[in-house]
C-alpha cells in the first residue's frame, strides 16, 4: 500500500511538472505524434522516479537503542545519587542497592524507548522528503531527457 500511496504521489508531482513545461516540436511532429510521444515520456519518467524512489534504508531499532541508553544512563544516575550521600549510601544494603538501580534503569529505560521510536519517526520521515524529492527531481529529468531525444524542445 505504501508503494501505490508513493507512486500516486510522483505521478501527481510528474503531472504539476509536466504541466509547467513547454514542449515545442522540433521536427516538425504532428499533434498525434506530440501527444503519443509525451505519454510515452510520462510513463519512461513514473518508471524512473518509481524506481528512485524503491531504494530505501529501513529505520529499525531505534525504541530498542533509546531502551538500552536509557537503562544504562539510569543505573548510572542511580549510582552516583547514592554516592553523594556515602555515609548513608555505605549503610544500606547491596540488594537495596542494586533493587533501587534496577528501578531506576526500568524507569529511564522506557523513557529512552519512548525518546529512541521518535527518532526513528523523524528519521523515517526526513528519508520520506528526501525520496519523494529525489523522485520527483528524477522523473522531470527524465520527462525532459526523454522528449529531448524525440526532438523537441522543453522549457520551463
Amino acid at each position: 500500500m505504501k508503494s501505490f500511496s508513493g507512486v500516486c504521489l510522483v505521478a501527481a508531482l510528474l503531472a504539476a511538472s509536466v504541466q509547467a513545461q513547454t514542449v515545442v516540436p522540433t521536427q516538425g511532429q504532428s499533434s498525434q505524434q506530440v501527444q503519443q510521444d509525451m505519454s510515452d515520456c510520462q510513463n519512461i519518467a513514473a518508471s524512473s522516479a518509481s524506481s528512485a524512489s524503491s531504494t530505501s534504508s529501513a529505520h529499525v531499532g531505534g525504541r530498542v537503542r533509546g531502551a538500552a541508553a536509557g537503562a544504562a544512563a539510569g543505573a548510572v544516575g542511580a549510582e552516583v545519587r547514592g554516592r553523594q550521600h556515602d555515609e548513608v549510601y555505605d549503610r544500606v544494603d547491596d540488594d537495596v542497592k542494586r533493587d533501587y538501580r534496577q528501578n531506576r534503569a526500568e524507569q529511564t529505560a522506557a523513557a529512552g524507548a519512548v525518546v529512541g521510536g521518535m527518532h526513528q519517526r523523524q528519521e523515517r520521515r526526513q528519508d520520506r522528503r528526501t525520496q519523494q524529492q529525489t523522485a520527483s527531481s528524477a522523473s522531470a529529468t527524465a520527462y525532459t531527457s526523454c522528449l529531448q531525444g524525440r526532438g523537441y524542445q522543453v522549457t520551463p
